[in-house]
């Protein structure tokens, strides 16, 4: 009996002290690859803040090199006679304060970057944003300002922006003319018929260190009024349609002609030129312009609205759409001349607007335009 119970205890204590030698190997196990996780966090710390250190310094130099080249045209500007010495050192100086400023700004990014690695290592995040401004990456691909990194490579962000989006709003006067007839004989009020349109426009610069010429293009709703005099409305006779005298007092009488065309103009004008390089722009801002082009689109449909007074002296409005046999393809020329950002803006279609009437009438329009970018 004794020797079974010595016998217990020994393989008991066989066993105990393997499960206390696997568990010491395991927790010296775990130890080892914390510390290699930790040396592995503070190398990739250091070469982050190195990167970061290296982008600040490229950061600086790219916008000394900008200042530079920009003083450098400034003076071939002034030996060319095309500016004074005085207003060349008045834009050196604009620049100067620029580029400074721009040091500024990017300097205290990349400086906020490198505390938030020195404080917190490197970040496992699914976008990354490093900081180029303009310099040359490993990968040959130049960055605006800041390189964005999502697992994908370098997304390059491009400063020259040759093309340009504006809204496009007009109002103004609105009338028909025909062969043998001026203005002063139209059957339409002058004052009362008027016209607007809505768009987007998108501005390209032609030539690629030349700001002076433009090809400016687009997509816009045209609102065409007429308001005829003498108390008269539009009917249909067979194909033709004519204006008749309502048997009513009209309170108003008004066609609409709501249009989708594409404009296009080429547009003429100075541009100042902005920077050096790929970094580059050239603005319209308080300068003069002209444009000129056409457009051409669809007829989207044609109301008449009628306000009278009944007999029993209840107000009565009528609108009757379609049925006009009017064009359903609208096509003319269209041209401003503006300062900065409105001018004053004329159109006149090619089309009748109606398709067989013996006198054929053609839109013409007057007014403002706003091109607001």
């Amino acid at each position: 009996m004794r020797t079974l119970i010595r016998f217990a205890l020994v393989a008991s204590m066989g066993i105990f002290g393997q499960n206390i030698n696997a568990q010491d190997t395991s927790e010296t196990t775990e130890t080892q690859a914390q510390i290699e996780y930790r040396k592995e966090k503070e190398q990739e710390k250091k070469e982050r803040i190195e990167y970061l250190k290296q982008k600040r310094a490229e950061a600086i130099q790219f916008e000394k090199d900008q200042l530079k080249g920009r003083v450098s045209y400034i003076n071939k500007q002034i030996e060319k006679d095309n500016m004074t010495a005085e207003e060349g050192e008045a834009e050196k100086k604009e620049w100067a304060e620029y580029v400074a400023k721009n040091i500024d700004y990017k300097t205290t990014i990349i400086d906020a970057q490198i505390a938030l690695v020195e404080r917190n290592g490197v970040q496992n995040q699914p976008t990354q944003v490093s900081v180029g401004f303009g310099g040359e990456d490993a990968d040959g691909k130049r960055v605006f300002g800041v390189a964005i990194d999502n697992g994908k490579g370098v997304r390059r962000v491009n400063h020259d922006r040759r093309t340009r989006s504006d809204f496009v709003f007009a109002f103004g006067l609105n009338n028909a003319l025909a062969d043998g007839r001026s203005l002063e004989d139209s059957p339409y009020k002058v004052a009362g018929s008027r016209f607007a349109e809505l768009g987007v426009a998108w501005t390209t610069r032609v030539f690629e260190n030349s700001g002076w010429l433009r090809f400016k293009y687009g997509l816009s709703f045209q609102f065409n009024g007429l308001k005829p005099e003498d108390n008269q409305f539009f009917v249909r006779d067979g194909d033709q349609i004519v204006l008749q005298e309502f048997d009513r007092d009209l309170d108003k009488s008004k066609l609409r002609l709501g249009n989708l065309v594409v404009p296009v103009h080429f547009e003429f004008g100075p541009a100042k030129r902005r920077g050096e390089g790929d970094d580059i722009r050239f603005s319209t801002h308080n300068k003069f312009k002209i444009g000129v082009g056409g457009y051409a689109g669809l007829n989207l449909g044609t109301m008449q609205k009628l306000k009278f007074d009944s007999a029993e002296g209840n107000d009565v409005k009528l609108k009757e759409r379609g049925g006009f046999n009017t064009n359903n393809f609208i096509y003319g020329l269209s041209g401003y001349v503006g300062y900065d950002n409105i001018g004053l803006y004329v159109k006149y279609d090619l089309n009748p607007i109606f398709k067989d009437n013996l006198v054929e009438e053609r839109n013409i329009s007057l007014g403002f335009r706003f091109d607001l970018d």
